[in-house]
């Protein structure tokens, strides 16, 4: 589980550390940074798949997303990291040096380091990396240079991760590839979702949620259909959820009080929809290291959060959950549900984004690993 995640110079976050625990929200006005703190964690989940790189490059470089405000002094640096009781993880990018090369929208890796614990400290530190040369620490705690020299566009987590060289940056790279983001999902009228699909077994719902109805039909068989069960009822009182197949081909069909027939996935509202691909999201046979949810309650009706919150809180007792979200209700029925909710209320002073009720006391320890 994660106990922090820290950002330095990425949009509004100036320099923000996080403290994390189960059940994680985040909240706040509109323009505080919430999207900000949400992308920053998809950025270092891209870094285990050698993805971050081309994720900053796609939103403009690092021109476009570094901290805009005064003060800055320098070299340009934009740094992401998170740390556990087990593993800590960071990574620092800057601008690329001058070469004969039309990728200049592409930022480079400057450093990155690896340490066990929740702290960064030189006695814990595992890997760490200065521009192209990786340092590995062995068993005896002597460190040899790693045989691959990196291209500054390559992450050690994705180079580097050998079972036998690196067992820790393996273990931890597929913790991190782990991690699962749900970003609106589609429901409108040709969303993959509301059409009959080719049904296997699956145990992690996509990101599209084309594979609803087999991702349903698998919680019911060899999840927890009880709370499936329970889900649907909290929602929507007196309904069941029914998986239709023909020729291989699997549709969601919802069955309610006072209708003649099941309804097809075609004919349900969005909101009823995206409520329907939340259950199959969160009560996976599968659950992930991390679920982080961006605006889960976008298109579903005030009665149904409550609903939602219950779902949420049952995932948070299996899978560390963090919730984006601007709904109030949503906020205080999550804290009804679940007690140790971690509420994150974001604000935005002089343009910098901030944590309400943070004092440099309150945050949680955190050190950037110096560039080599």
């Amino acid at each position: 589980m994660l106990d922090t995640v820290a950002v330095e110079n990425y949009r509004s976050l100036r320099r923000l550390v996080v403290p994390l625990r189960g059940c994680n929200v985040v909240t706040g006005p509109n323009g505080t940074g919430k999207s900000s703190l949400y992308r920053a964690l998809r950025l270092l989940a891209d870094s285990a798949r050698n993805g971050s790189v081309n994720a900053l490059a796609r939103e403009g470089g690092l021109s476009s997303t570094m901290w805009a405000g005064q003060g800055e002094k320098g070299p340009v640096s934009l740094k992401l990291g998170f740390a556990g009781e087990d593993f800590g993880y960071a990574v620092d990018f800057g601008l690329p040096i001058d070469g004969n090369t039309a990728f200049n929208l592409d930022p480079e890796i400057k450093s990155e380091a690896v340490w066990a614990g929740p702290a960064l400290r030189p006695s814990a530190l595992l890997a760490q990396r200065g521009g192209p040369t990786v340092l590995l620490r062995d068993a005896e705690g002597d460190w040899r240079p790693a045989a691959t020299t990196l291209r500054p566009f390559d992450s050690m987590l994705s180079e580097l991760a050998d079972p036998q060289a690196a067992p820790e940056l393996l273990a931890l790279r597929e913790r991190v590839r782990s991690w699962r983001f749900y970003d609106h999902v589609r429901t409108d009228s040709a969303a993959p979702a509301r059409q009959p699909q080719i049904g296997t077994r699956t145990m992690v719902l996509s990101h599209d949620g084309a594979d609803l109805a087999a991702a349903l039909q698998t919680v019911a068989e060899v999840g927890d259909s009880r709370a499936l069960t329970e889900a649907v009822e909290n929602a929507f009182p007196g309904s069941r959820v029914e998986i239709r197949s023909s020729d291989g081909r699997f549709e969601v069909t919802l069955r309610q009080p006072g209708m003649l027939r099941a309804l097809t996935a075609a004919e349900l509202s969005d909101g009823t929809l995206r409520y329907l691909l939340w259950a199959a999201a969160l009560l996976t046979p599968r659950p992930a290291e991390l679920t982080v949810l961006n605006e889960p309650e976008a298109s579903l009706h005030p009665d149904l959060l409550p609903a939602l919150a219950a779902l949420i809180a049952r995932s948070s007792e299996r899978s560390q959950v963090v919730v984006v979200t601007h709904a109030a209700a949503l906020v205080e029925a999550l804290r009804g549900e679940q007690r140790d909710v971690n509420t994150i209320e974001l604000t935005k002073e002089m343009g910098q984004t901030a944590i309400v009720g943070q004092g440099l006391l309150d945050e949680p320890s955190w050190h950037w690993p110096a560039r080599g």
